[in-house]
Formats: C-alpha cells, structure tokens, sequence
C-alpha cells in the first residue's frame, strides 16, 4: 500500500512574465518579457532575447552585486535559455549555435573534462518550470543565490548504468551559469553539492540551487517504490536491480553515505532523509550519497554477498580516500550487521558440524554458501547507524502472518539448488526455525532462524562504531517497546556509541527526529576525519 501513496507528484508549467522592472533593471525586464511572447512562434528570436537579458543583468550586478532584481532577471533568462533549448530541440552542447534575429549571439557551454559533464548527454529541465509535491519531498530545500537551477535528467542502458555505478535513470540537481565573451554566451553547468559559490565574470556570488527537485521528479516519473513488493515475491526477476549505485557525481574528496533499505522497500524510502541532509551545507560539503538496492525476497546473508561484491567493483572505479557510513533501516540493518563482523568458520561449523574442507557438497552450492555464511568485516567502513533493525528477528516473522507471507515468496532458481544439499547437510537443530524449503528473507528475520541465532553469538568487530535509532510509536515504554514490527530487545545493542529512541513507527527515516539523529551522528563522524 506504502508504493500506492502520493509520495511525489511532478507537473509541468510554463512561468509567468516577471512583474515590471524599475530603475537600471527595466530594461532586462521587458527584454525578458517580448522573449516570452516570442518563444513559440520564433524561439531562435527568443533565444537571443533571453541571452540579451542575461546579459545586461549581469552588467547591471557587475556595477551592482547586490542589486536583487538584476539577479532575478538574470537567473530568470537563463533558465529561459534552457527552456527554448528544450522545447525547440536546439543542440548548442554538440557545436556553438548562432541565435537572435540576425544571429548576434553565439551559444556555447564551458567544456568539462569529465565526461559526465557532458549537457549533451542530458535532458536539462529548469526547475522553476516544476510543481511538485507529496509527502517523501514536501519539504523544498533550495538555496539562492546566482544561477538557474536544473534537473538533469539522462536515461541510460543496462550496460551503462552498471559501468557507471548509477540507477538506469540518472536526476542530478545542477545549476547553469551563463558568462560573456563579446557576443559569445558561455554556459557553464554547475553542482551544487560540490561548490558552495560560483565565479561570474569577476565576482564571486552564492550558487543557486534547488536539491528536491531532481528527487521529485524521480519518485514521480520513475516510481521505484512500486519495485518493494513485486522484488519482495519474484526476486529472481528483478537480480539485475541489485546494485550499489551513486546518487550523485563521484567526488573523491568526500566521505561516501551508503544507506541500504530493508524488506519490501526500495531506495525511495531514504529521500526524506536525503532531501534534508543536502540542506546542510556541511554534510553536503563533506558527504555523496550512494545507496544498495536489492530484490528483498532473498535471504538476507545471500543480499550481503551480493554487497560485498558490488562494493569491491564500485571501490576498484571510485576509490574511497576517506572510511564510509554505513546507515542501514530494518533488514538493511542486519545486512549491514554483517560488515562489521568476522565470523571466521563459527557459523559454518555450528550449521554443519565440519569445517568448509570436511563438508561434502556440491562445489557451486560451498561456494554460495561460503560467501553467504564466512565473511571479513569490511575495512572501508569507518562508522554505521543502524535504524530500527531486527538484529534478533521480529516475531511477525515467525507468527501466523509472516508464514504466509513466507510461503508466498518465489525462490530464485540460483539458490534452489543448495536447497537439498541444506537438507542434506545441515546439522539437527531443535532450537531452529524448521523449513520444508530453501529459507528466503522473511525466513531470515524470524528470532528462531539458524543464520540468526548464530550471528547473535558473534561480536561485532572492535574499533568500528556503530549507533542504533529505534522507535517506540511515541509510547515512551521502552525497554517494553516495539515500533510495531520490531521490538526494542531486538534492535537494542550493547556496545553502540549511541542509542536514540524516537516516537517513531517502523518508517524511521521519515522520522524528523530520527532524522536529526542521523544529522547528529554525521557531523561528529566529520569532525573525527
């Protein structure tokens, strides 16, 4: 029901003429204004109107840098150019382009070296041409200053996007500048994640930004909500979808915040908290968010593998110069529980009786269950927070409802193969949740599963702090308390740097003071790097 609810909804608009000018401004202001009239009978007209706009603003806030009309008008034609640019199918990026009635102006853009910088490669849609709203982006977080915010929208293939490390729909948040040299406009692309201010011909300004815009129009255009339940029955049909992917462009001089989602969820779950983080300009400054998606049918152990490889493919193209956040929520959590742990053989053994080497089985079905069950911490990860995670399982999993939720669950045929070697090997265990079938992941949240038990047993690996924010619904009767789904004996654990209980359903990254937690915890791990 959650991947049916209006969690963001974009439409498009057409902006209104500005409001009269005064004084040095007017000028601009009605340029801007016969531009608009213009833009669909003679958008080459248009064009050069907009660029002319810009233009004499910027002159204006070059005698003036403080003079805010010139800077709305500025930004207003520049969103402009990118308006025409769209809607008339120009391409300026490829070779200069001449505009304006008789060709006065040259269009151009600054090259990048980065490849990904490229605006070719991108749909580029001003945000000012975008209404939108719904309970994941309510909050609109921009910033101002000089610019006109965009979302860049690029669509990518299956090859592409797993080269890249990216989802197969890429919508970064940037702003476009516009500079001149004589009759050349020069548009430079710009991230607002990456610098704070922007030079433009001679002054240094504020850059302009808007960060929910892109995350709107990817929940509304996208719906990657709609994936929780369908990757949670048929996960076989969706194993393409298992990927560490970035959230925005590489920076290697920042700390990267991997967060990881948990059962019948998707990475839609993290945008309320992302959407507020990218209003700090500290985080902004010191973190990229990155994310692991994954079919949340599997059983948890076999989606942590899957991790642990994705990350060393992801670390060997974007190295990480500083140690990773980890935040995981719900099953997330308990993947994430096992990048901080060193089971050595422990778990092998309790389940078969021998060491690897003394175990005869299939050699595929070893080498899938040894990479699920014998694991190292992970060295890159320098701090986690877990959010109401069900380290001990949750009794839903086991009662009435979760076997039938279990039973309907549609096993991989990757794993239906360890399914009679299981039977065949696994030692008796009366303790133990017993299973006529391979165990999927609600399997694997149940306080009386095997893998569960056993993880239990083992310490989490010494010098690697980790934080807990679990929910009581606002009932203030912990320790007693449950957020509905997992309860505090389950998710509390000893050891952690901090725990913080929030009056907070199972939804806990929707929690504002779950969320102000996370933001707690990311400035001091930036203060300790």
């Amino acid at each position: 029901m959650a991947g049916c609810a209006q969690i963001a909804v974009v439409s498009e608009k057409r902006p209104a003429a500005l409001p009269p000018g005064s004084g040095a401004d007017q000028v601009a202001t009605q340029t801007v204004n016969r531009a608009l009239a213009e833009e669909k009978k003679q958008p080459m007209v248009a064009l050069g109107g907009f660029i002319a706009a810009a233009r004499d603003s910027l002159r204006q806030l070059d005698r003036n840098p403080a003079d805010a009309e010139a800077l709305r008008n500025y930004n207003f034609a520049v969103a402009r150019i990118f308006s025409v640019v769209r809607d008339a199918k120009l391409d300026p990026w490829t070779r200069p382009m001449p505009v304006g009635a008789n060709g006065e102006f040259t269009l151009t853009y600054k090259r990048d070296p980065r490849p990904e910088w490229n605006p070719a490669l991108y749909d580029l849609i001003p945000a000012d041409e975008l209404d939108f709203k719904g309970t994941y982006v309510k909050d609109h977080v921009t910033k101002e200053g000089i610019g006109a915010p965009l979302v860049a929208k690029r669509e990518l293939t299956a090859q592409q996007a797993s080269a890249f490390f990216t989802p197969p729909y890429i919508y970064y948040s940037v702003t476009a500048t516009a500079q001149f040299e004589g009759s050349r406009c020069v548009i430079s692309i710009n991230d607002p994640l990456a610098a704070e201010s922007v030079r433009v011909d001679g002054h240094t300004y504020p850059l302009a930004a808007n960060f929910t815009a892109s995350y709107a129009m990817l929940l509304a255009r996208e719906k990657p909500q709609k994936l929780g339940f369908a990757r949670l029955l048929r996960p076989q049909e969706y194993a393409a979808t298992a990927r560490v992917a970035r959230l925005e462009p590489y920076n290697p001089n920042k700390t990267v915040l991997l967060v990881i989602h948990g059962l019948m969820d998707t990475p839609a779950t993290w945008v309320p908290m992302l959407n507020d983080l990218r209003g700090d300009k500290d985080i902004r400054r010191n973190y990229q968010f990155w994310f692991f998606s994954y079919p949340s049918g599997y059983p948890y152990p076999y989606s942590a593998a899957i991790l642990r490889h994705e990350l060393d493919a992801i670390e060997k193209k974007f190295p990480l110069r500083k140690p990773m956040v980890v935040v995981g929520h719900s099953m997330g959590g308990c993947i994430t529980r096992t990048l901080i742990t060193d089971t050595g053989t422990k778990l092998w053994i309790g389940a078969f009786g021998h060491s690897p080497a003394e175990t005869e089985m299939p050699a595929d079905s070893k080498r899938l269950l040894e990479e699920a069950i014998i694991f190292k911490h992970r060295p890159e990860i320098g701090r986690v927070v877990f959010m109401s995670a069900p380290h001990r399982g949750s009794d839903l999993a086991s009662n009435w409802i979760g076997r039938i939720g279990s039973m309907l669950v549609k096993a991989p045929t990757t794993l239906l193969k360890v399914n009679q070697t299981l039977h065949e090997s696994l030692t008796a265990d009366p303790a133990a949740l017993q299973l006529k079938r391979l165990p999927n992941s609600v399997d694997t949240m149940a306080p009386n599963n095997r893998f569960v038990l056993g993880i239990n047993t083992i310490p989490i690996t010494p010098g690697i702090p980790y934080h807990s924010i679990i929910g009581d619904r606002g009932r203030g009767d912990t320790p007693n308390s449950s957020d509905g789904v997992v309860p505090y004996w389950s998710s509390h654990l000893e050891g952690a740097r901090s725990e913080k209980i929030v009056p907070s359903g199972h939804g806990s990254p929707q929690n504002p003071q779950a969320i102000a937690e996370v933001h707690r915890i990311l400035e001091l791990n930036a203060q300790s790097h």
